[in-house]
């Protein structure tokens, strides 16, 4: 099987952290319709745009279409899938030319800066109290902006800890780290013991964001709430010096500064590193190109710092606020989103739902000891949604908050400047960009 990085399927689009695997489409069981609280009317067409989810889940599209529509007879709902990286470009037009979609799957980081706009119908005056409280209380949270609701949250991933059993055993450590203290002296026993790279986290600010999420797991705040820099503080520094250690201790790669989280795969994948964080569902990927590295891998909770917050990437459905099917739109979206359907869809596509009861059903909460790796990593990813939100800010220039903070952290790891000269510098430039 051909590997496929995250920006091959949509599906895995959640913050550039996850692999895409081949999987096949099922068709979803049926569902109880969801009462959206308001007086929608059948009739009409909604037009419903997704992130590249064919050909992989045409089947459980249609079927899910087709039974919304036989039980609101009289409206149509257009889907329209479109490449990942047309989405935010094809949005943009069309909510410019007002020929945006009815209902549409985005990210809460993209959909905020829409948001900021107005650009997305008001839910909070649409969505009764019951219907909100089925979803997870962080999850919905990621999805409001100033305090007002723009989306309603769908499939969600976290990512997990893989490990090469082998390489800590011959580093003489029992057990993967489960903090970033533990995780520093894990990094020097492999170092010593084996000359291998215990892991690997990319400060390239166009790719992940896993370092700029370890700064809030630290117990460093990012902004404040007016949006200024809140991490020129003794906590915020701590999280500089730490990277900054690591690498001059030569306890991380060099590409670290150069390279994706790709390369972090591709050195978990030939044995030269014991740890990998990414999705559960890359278990799957390993099998197939690194069997021998696959036998001696297992799963353990995504690491963290003192605070034990664990990051969670979500995708959810937005309505454009000039839909002129506002109440079918929604009445759709939570049809999508319910219980029955999220569980459906996350068995289908080896996702996490976003609403409490599909998340606690024995499919994420039964799992024996003994069940295969993607079991067991499945139920470790789900448990995690207790400590799970949100770690960055719902700001439109999120991407250039990364970028300050990395350039001025690779400055500090060179030594081009001292930690608290990045801090500071890093702060100022942000303030007044």
């Amino acid at each position: 099987m051909k590997v496929r990085t995250w920006k091959n399927i949509g599906i895995f689009a959640l913050l550039g952290l996850f692999l895409s695997w081949a999987i096949a489409s099922c068709s979803p069981t049926s569902g109880p319709e969801q009462n959206s609280g308001s007086n929608a009317n059948a009739g009409g067409e909604v037009e419903f745009w997704t992130m590249q989810l064919q050909p992989q889940f045409t089947d459980y599209f249609n079927a899910l279409i087709a039974e919304f529509e036989q039980e609101n007879s009289g409206t149509k709902v257009k889907w329209v899938d479109v490449p990942w990286g047309d989405m935010q470009s094809k949005i943009l037009t069309s909510v410019s030319a007002g020929t945006a979609p009815d209902v549409v799957n985005l990210n809460p980081d993209f959909a905020a800066q829409l948001a900021g706009r107005n650009a997305w119908l008001d839910l909070d005056s649409k969505i009764s109290e019951g219907d909100r409280a089925q979803y997870l209380p962080k999850i919905w949270q990621a999805n409001t902006l100033d305090g007002k609701s723009f989306g309603i949250p769908w499939y969600l991933s976290t990512s997990i800890t893989i490990y090469n059993q082998d390489l800590l055993k011959r580093s003489g450590i029992s057990q993967p780290p489960a903090t970033y203290k533990e995780l520093a002296e894990v990094a020097k026993q492999v170092k010593e013991k084996t000359g291998k790279y215990a892991f690997f986290t990319t400060f390239v600010a166009e790719d992940s964001g896993e370092a700029l999420q370890s700064f809030v797991q630290m117990g460093a705040q990012l902004l404040t709430p007016e949006g200024k820099a809140a991490f020129n503080t003794p906590e915020g520094k701590a999280v500089f010096q730490y990277w900054t250690d690591l690498y001059q201790q030569n306890l991380l790669p060099k590409e670290v500064l150069t390279q994706g989280h790709r390369r972090a795969i591709e050195l978990y994948q030939s044995g030269e590193t014991a740890l990998l964080s990414t999705g559960s569902q890359f278990l799957k990927t390993i099998e197939t190109n690194a069997p021998a590295v696959a036998k001696v891998s297992a799963s353990a909770a995504q690491i963290s710092g003192d605070t034990r917050k664990k990051s969670v990437a979500v995708m959810n459905l937005a309505i454009p606020r000039n839909t002129d099917q506002p109440d079918m739109a929604l009445k759709f979206a939570l049809f999508v989103t319910n219980n029955v359907n999220q569980l459906a869809f996350a068995k289908a596509a080896n996702v996490l739902p976003s609403t409490a009861e599909a998340l606690q059903d024995s499919y994420f909460t039964s799992v024996a000891t003994d069940a295969p790796p993607l079991d067991q990593a499945r139920s470790i990813s789900a448990k995690q949604m207790q400590d799970a939100e949100v770690l960055v800010p719902n700001i439109k220039d999120i991407k250039e908050l990364q970028k300050i903070v990395y350039d001025n952290l690779q400055a500090a790891m060179l030594g081009e400047k001292s930690v608290d000269q990045a801090v500071a510098e890093a702060a100022v430039e942000w303030d007044e960009r």
